[in-house]
């Protein structure tokens, strides 16, 4: 029978691979108290600087799979697909896909995640709606999926139970950055979710967790092969994160952007983004639709308001709205905007109140920045580039401070450049 300082050791070292009996018997013995939080926190550390190979890391991920519960779409009757986002600043693209994707004939079990440090959660941004609801049982899933064809909710405590256990570990030790375990961990719960296939969106770029190109390439591939081996069509594509995607960054802000792009009035570059991922979602699901004409027929727009009202929101209510306005970053002289950081901007937004330090602190559904310019708009001396929205003044002074850095002026305006860098598949 394995040991756990034996296994730690063998990892620190590097000495070989750990066999897939190991692994099953490490998990094990974690969920059964018999691994210390302490032990299973040396082993990351070690993955942290000498990885995981092929056959571990597939079964790693197959552990944490059968760590829970499993869900089965089969009996709705329609291809299932889902899309995972890596987390960027602006990124509303799930609240426009799901029910686009749904009204041209798939299901689309979208369970996602809330927003910590500068990057937002599309279940923060959701329940900026009055009533509505992101913890469902597995039988309200499939409700809402019946009658909706789209559902976002929060993952249930019965998928890959395993995760939440290590990523909290991997928070506070240091090891959130090691691309096998962040593999592993998206995965597992999108394999466990039960979708026949999955379209993976990695960002890269300052606003992005994956900042180095080569790096996002190098997880992107490592979820499609995780996706392929465990029966789930999976695809990738690596998508710029260097600009905020669309103009509202922030959880009401975002939902208001996302209607209006479901009326086709969204901003270009979020609907570039958001139809090259429905394009390879709808082929995964061996769909031959139109995306856009979902948009301009209104079959998108009901879809989004089925599903809201299935998981007890009103479509129709006010959002809320922040008490405090003020419109900041001057541009300095006349001239094209030629860079909007992301980063710059997804923290001023998280200052001003819209995104969590913790997990356990709350979000203002108001606070946010609207972009009253993007990169290739040209702006005059003294205009103001953002709008900041706060509940409390005394956000904006700190807000402020992290966007001193955060434009940049020329004489001509930036190129264009394809938000999609890359597509990876198999």
């Amino acid at each position: 029978m394995p040991d756990v300082v034996s296994l730690i050791r063998t990892k620190r070292d590097n000495a070989r691979s750990l066999t897939a009996a190991e692994i099953g018997w490490l998990f094990g013995a974690y969920a059964a108290g018999e691994v210390a939080d302490e032990q299973m926190a040396a082993l990351l550390m070690a993955i942290y600087f000498n990885g995981l190979d092929d056959a571990e890391l597939r079964a790693w991920t197959g552990e944490m799979i059968a760590s829970g519960e499993t869900l089965d779409l089969a009996s709705l009757g329609k291809p299932s697909v889902d899309k995972h986002s890596t987390g960027g600043v602006g990124d509303k693209v799930s609240l426009i896909l799901a029910p686009l994707v749904a009204s041209c004939g798939a299901v689309v079990p979208q369970l996602s995640g809330r927003g910590l440090g500068h990057t937002g959660g599309t279940l923060d941004k959701l329940e900026s709606i009055p009533g509505w609801r992101a913890s469902l049982t597995s039988a309200e899933l499939n409700a809402v999926l019946a009658g909706a064809g789209a559902v976002i909710a929060a993952a249930g405590a019965g998928l890959a139970p395993a995760d939440r256990r290590l990523y909290a570990l991997r928070d506070v030790t240091g090891t959130v950055e090691s691309i096998p375990l962040i593999a592993s961990s998206i995965m597992s719960k999108k394999i466990a979710e039960g979708t026949s296939a999955l379209v993976l969106d990695v960002k890269t770029g300052s606003g992005a967790f994956m900042k180095d190109r080569d790096k996002a390439v190098e997880l992107a591939r490592t979820m499609v092969d995780l996706g392929e081996e465990h029966g789930v069509r999976t695809r990738a594509l690596v998508t710029r994160m260097d600009t905020p995607l669309g103009r509202a960054v922030g959880n009401a802000l975002e939902v208001e952007e996302s209607v209006s792009a479901l009326t086709g009035q969204g901003p270009d570059d979020l609907m570039e983004v958001t139809f090259a991922l429905a394009g390879q979602m709808l082929a995964l699901a061996g769909i031959d639709a139109d995306p856009r004409e979902a948009i301009t027929s209104g079959r998108a727009l009901d879809t989004y308001r089925r599903m809201i009202r299935a998981q007890g929101g009103d479509p129709d209510a006010p959002l809320p709205q922040a008490e405090h306005r003020r419109e900041a970053l001057p541009a300095p002289s006349d001239g094209w905007l030629t860079r909007l950081d992301a980063l710059a901007v997804g923290v001023a937004a998280w200052r001003l109140g819209a995104g969590r330090a913790r997990k356990e602190d709350d979000v203002s559904h108001a606070a946010g920045v609207r972009c009253l310019a993007k990169p290739g708009d040209y702006v005059r001396a003294g205009q103001n580039m953002l709008e900041l929205r706060a509940d409390d003044p005394a956000r904006f002074a700190p807000a402020l401070d992290a966007l001193a850095d955060a434009a940049t002026i020329g004489g001509e305006p930036p190129p264009a450049v394809p938000l999609v860098v890359q597509e990876v598949g198999r």
